[in-house]
């Protein structure tokens, strides 16, 4: 289940950061971070993955937040367009991709997928006419880039198609999980437990619930906006919520001030090298989460020019938004992005309060200021 839980599927392709992301959870697992109970699947229909070491009880709680989670894959207007089979279509690109790696060398196609999967999520999740500065980087690149082999194009077509697949999953993450959260306690609640079960339950639930260190919990945020939404307008108004929202919309038009009270919400900022409340006022709070769950905390990347200066060369600007990019990461990502285009490539952005250009000519990158 781990191994599912690294891969985001049961059926995909090898590769080393799926590893990284597996000891990652089995590490925390055995520290007791972190416990993973079951893996569901948006598919036609759901497929759940129970942990094989789950309590009788731990089971019953899954089944009643697998059944919620279904529900939403079901309802949620943000999976109608998503595709149902992609468990069979995943597993046919990871044949494909093994049938590379026979053919060409593992070191080939691992240093593609490298590149591909750093600008995957880079797309545009709505179907309809693209405008200009063309924002689906995998898309723009899979039409204009003039030197990819077809094997090339098939692992970033594909990889396009799971980024589109998990892409709603990453806009309701608290909306989804709260919604499992609130209908596994009013399940459970219905079952009559024994006392003993009842308070195992209960420490379970409180667990899952329980607020994180130095993260947000979306579990905790999701079922206590639901609660708070079902005390203030009735349950018919949860079903319009399960089936209209995504993370945004739930956060602007329904966090208050007594629920940012109620959970503790503050704005942190470090200071001397520790962590301080910055801002209390429920508002600020707000407007940092919308901040963080815009694009699903992915800056905008956008496509402007693919013959810039007449010279075959590749231009991108950043949307900034008042966040600027790191430095180390955006190097990192022009020498992948390069490794597609094969020719040099650009990217305008803003560092310090100034417009400034770094261009990546293979691994060697450089910046200029405007």
């Amino acid at each position: 289940l781990y191994t599912f839980g690294a891969y985001g599927m049961p059926t995909r392709f090898s590769h080393w950061s799926f590893g990284k992301a597996y000891h990652l959870l089995k590490s925390q697992a055995k520290l007791g971070l972190t416990k993973i109970y079951e893996l569901v699947i948006n598919s036609d229909p759901c497929h759940a993955f129970l942990l094989e070491s789950n309590s009788l009880l731990e089971n019953t709680l899954v089944a009643a937040h697998v059944l919620a989670h279904a529900d939403f894959f079901k309802h949620n207007w943000r999976f109608q367009s998503t595709n149902r089979r992609m468990l069979h279509s995943m597993s046919a690109f990871a044949e494909r991709v093994r049938r590379y790696e026979e053919r060409l060398g593992r070191g080939p196609v691992e240093r593609f997928l490298d590149a591909a999967l750093a600008v995957a999520e880079q797309i545009e999740p709505f179907p309809g006419p693209r405008p200009a500065p063309q924002r689906d980087l995998p898309l723009f690149l899979l039409e204009r880039a003039p030197e990819l082999a077809d094997w090339e194009r098939d692992i970033l077509a594909s990889l396009r198609e799971e980024a589109l697949y998990f892409r709603p999953q990453m806009e309701t993450k608290i909306l989804n999980e709260g919604w499992a959260t609130f209908w596994h306690v009013r399940l459970l609640r219905e079952l009559d437990l024994p006392p003993a079960q009842a308070v195992e339950f209960a420490r379970m639930h409180a667990a899952v619930i329980a607020p994180h260190p130095h993260q947000l919990n979306p579990y905790r945020l999701g079922y206590h906006l639901l609660e708070s939404i079902e005390a203030r307008y009735g349950r018919e108004r949860l079903f319009e919520v399960r089936t209209l929202e995504t993370d945004v919309s739930l956060v602007r038009n329904y966090l208050t001030p007594e629920l940012c009270q109620a959970l503790n919400l503050h704005v942190y900022a470090q200071q001397n090298g520790q962590w301080q409340v910055a801002a209390t006022d429920w508002t600020a709070v707000r407007d940092l989460l919308l901040r963080q769950l815009e694009n699903c905390g992915l800056p905008y990347i956008y496509a402007e020019d693919d013959n810039y200066q007449g010279r075959g060369e590749l231009y991108l600007r950043h949307g900034y938004d008042g966040v600027e990019l790191d430095v180390t990461h955006l190097t990192h990502a022009l020498r992948h992005v390069h490794h597609i285009w094969r020719r040099p490539v650009h990217l305008e952005t803003v560092q310090g309060g100034r417009n400034t250009v770094y261009t990546c000519h293979g691994e060697e990158v450089t910046s200029r200021v405007l």
